[in-house]
């Protein structure tokens, strides 16, 4: 019988690496690139309002807030000034929510 069979296959989930990744906290992002010229401006607005919402539901599952329904105008505020953020408009809040709802 090979060896390789006499081996556990590793769950789906289960990690093969040898070494455990670390991450640093907090990271550095990517370097900002300009972003093309030529767009009407509601183009921009509605990008960077998308850009906005993922990162505040990002943060919103990093501190347990999973549903959708937990995550109220005031909750997404109160992290959004944690994270050093300005305080995002109730179309924001909504579009943080479709993000959390339509993610899963």
């Amino acid at each position: 019988m090979p060896a390789a069979a006499l081996k556990p296959k590793p769950s789906p989930t289960q990690s093969t690496a040898k070494h455990p990744v670390l991450f640093d906290s907090p990271y550095q992002p990517a370097t900002k690139r300009p972003l093309p010229a030529g767009r009407p401006r509601e183009w921009y607005v509605t990008h960077n309002r998308r850009l906005k919402a993922m990162r505040l539901a990002i943060a919103l599952l990093d501190s347990g807030v999973y549903l959708p329904d937990q995550a109220r105008d005031d909750t997404i505020r109160s992290t959004a000034e944690k994270i050093g953020m300005r305080p995002p408009s109730d179309t924001t809040c909504r579009m943080v929510r479709a993000f959390m709802r339509y993610n899963r």
